[in-house]
C-alpha cells in the first residue's frame, strides 16, 4: 500500500535529503549505461545526492540505475504530470523536483508518497504552497527570478520558506546563495555538464564533484 505524505511531511523528508550536501548535481544523462559510473564519480567527490531531470527519454532508466549505487539518493527533476511520478516511484526516486507547481501535480506527490520539492519563483506562489503544509521549496530560475536579492528580500515576510535554488547558478556564485539563512542547498548542472557525462570524463566530474562539496 502506499503511504500517503502531507505538504508537511514533504518537506521534512525532503529537507532531511537534502541537508546532507549542500550542493545538489542537476543531471541530464542520455544513456542507460552511463548511469551507474557517473554516481561512483560524483559519490567519490563527495557527492551522494542527485537530481535527474527528466529531458531525455532514457531519464528513468537512469534513475533506476543510478539508485542501484550504492550510498546513493537519486531524485526525479522535471516533474509535470501525475505519469511522471507514478513512473519516478516505480524506478525508485527518493524525491521529487519540479519547474512549478500545479494542484494536479501536487496531489500526485501526495496520494502516492512522493517528497515534492516544487518550483516557485513569486510569492503568491509561495505563499500557496506555504499554505498547503511545503515549507521547502524549489527557487527556479534563480537568476531571472531575482535571485540572491529575491530571496534575501522574501525571507523578511516568510521566515518559515526555505529553498533549493536552481537555474543560473554556478561555481562562481554558489556561495552567495548558500550564505542566505533561507537557502539549504543550491542545483548545480556544471558539475558534470551532458557533454562531460557523454564524453565518460569520470575523473574530471569527481574533480567538479570534490570542489563543490566544499563550497558549503
Amino acid at each position: 500500500m502506499v503511504a500517503k505524505l502531507t505538504g508537511r511531511q514533504a518537506s521534512q523528508v525532503s529537507l532531511e535529503i537534502c541537508t546532507q550536501i549542500r550542493v545538489i548535481p542537476v543531471l541530464s544523462v542520455t544513456e542507460i549505461e552511463d548511469a551507474s559510473p557517473l554516481a561512483e564519480a560524483l559519490i567519490e567527490g563527495g557527492l551522494n545526492v542527485f537530481e535527474v531531470t527528466l529531458r531525455t527519454p532514457k531519464a528513468f532508466g537512469v534513475i533506476k540505475e543510478m539508485s542501484k549505487v550504492k550510498g546513493s539518493i537519486v531524485g526525479v527533476g522535471t516533474l509535470r504530470c501525475r505519469q511522471d511520478v507514478e513512473m519516478a516511484i516505480e524506478v525508485g526516486a527518493k524525491f521529487g523536483v519540479s519547474p512549478g507547481v500545479t494542484d494536479d501535480l501536487v496531489l500526485a506527490c501526495e496520494e502516492f508518497g512522493l517528497p515534492l520539492i516544487g518550483g516557485v519563483s513569486s510569492v503568491s506562489e509561495i505563499m500557496k504552497m506555504l499554505s498547503r503544509g511545503y515549507t521547502f521549496l524549489k527557487f527556479f530560475p534563480a537568476e531571472v527570478s531575482g535571485g540572491v536579492t529575491a530571496l534575501n528580500a522574501i525571507s523578511g515576510p516568510l521566515p518559515d520558506a526555505l529553498f533549493f535554488p536552481t537555474g543560473g547558478v554556478s561555481v562562481r556564485n554558489a556561495k552567495e546563495y548558500l550564505a542566505l539563512k533561507n537557502v539549504v542547498c543550491v542545483g548545480g548542472s556544471w558539475i558534470a555538464k551532458p557533454k562531460m557525462i557523454r564524453e565518460k570524463n569520470w575523473i574530471e566530474i569527481s574533480r567538479q564533484a570534490n570542489l563543490a562539496s566544499m563550497l558549503g
